[in-house]
């Protein structure tokens, strides 16, 4: 297994990971969506993009970073916001490698750490981001607003 920037030429196979991702949150199924989402991405370079190739440089799974601020801490902060393994890949350590190469960006880019959200109902999620040295925040009160 290989961890590396995603390329463009990966978008298909990303797209394809990416809106298997959404679908597990309960949206639409949206390739051409998911397709253009990444490719702005990519193009714009906003995010950073990581994904796990097997030896066939099938894609395996992805992480997917936003570069925040800290105000307090006067730092960046890395969201990491997305993270998807393939069903046939899962139980290999997949998840962990991308979480550690998330971490290596943080150390690499001077930032202060890394934020993520989960929902209460994600089992995997929430048995998997302890176990790689995340600390769950029982002190602070997340919020919402949707402009819809």
């Amino acid at each position: 297994m290989t961890i590396r920037n995603a390329f463009k030429s990966d978008l298909e196979k990303l797209a394809n990971l990416f809106d298997g991702y959404r679908v597990f949150y309960r949206k639409q199924s949206d390739l051409q969506g998911a397709l253009t989402f990444l490719n702005e991405r990519l193009q714009n370079k906003d995010s950073k993009i990581f994904v796990a190739a097997n030896d066939s440089n099938e894609l395996m799974g992805f992480v997917q970073l936003y570069p925040i601020f800290s105000s307090t801490k006067m730092q960046r902060l890395w969201l990491l916001n997305d993270l998807f393994v393939s069903e046939k890949y899962r139980s290999l350590g997949v998840s962990v490698k991308l979480i550690e190469a998330s971490k290596e960006l943080c150390r690499a880019t001077g930032a202060c750490g890394l934020n993520l959200e989960t929902e209460k109902s994600n089992q995997i999620g929430n048995q998997l981001y302890p176990k790689t040295g995340f600390v769950l925040d029982s002190e602070n009160n997340y919020y919402h607003w949707a402009n819809e």
